[in-house]
């Protein structure tokens, strides 16, 4: 239940975020959000191959990257 909790709470941190960087109601701003969450692996290649100016990323590198991982426990 609280890793539930948490994946919910990210994800409505993205969603009021998108919803005032792009002026977006609040049902627009959640779908974007959940796409995000849904296929972060997916979100994470392709920043980094735009952050490094489409050079290619070593697999082991590539392998490192989460973007909603969270290596400590929250108590």
């Amino acid at each position: 239940m609280a890793q539930n909790t948490l994946h919910l709470s990210r994800l409505m941190t993205i969603s009021w975020q998108i919803q005032k960087a792009k002026d977006k109601t609040r049902s627009k701003a959640l779908t974007a959000a959940w796409a995000i969450f849904s296929n972060e692996d997916i979100t994470v290649q392709y920043l980094t191959r735009k952050l490094n100016h489409h050079k290619p990323v070593p697999q082991k590198a590539a392998g490192q990257f989460g973007l909603f991982t969270n290596p400590e426990p929250i108590a």
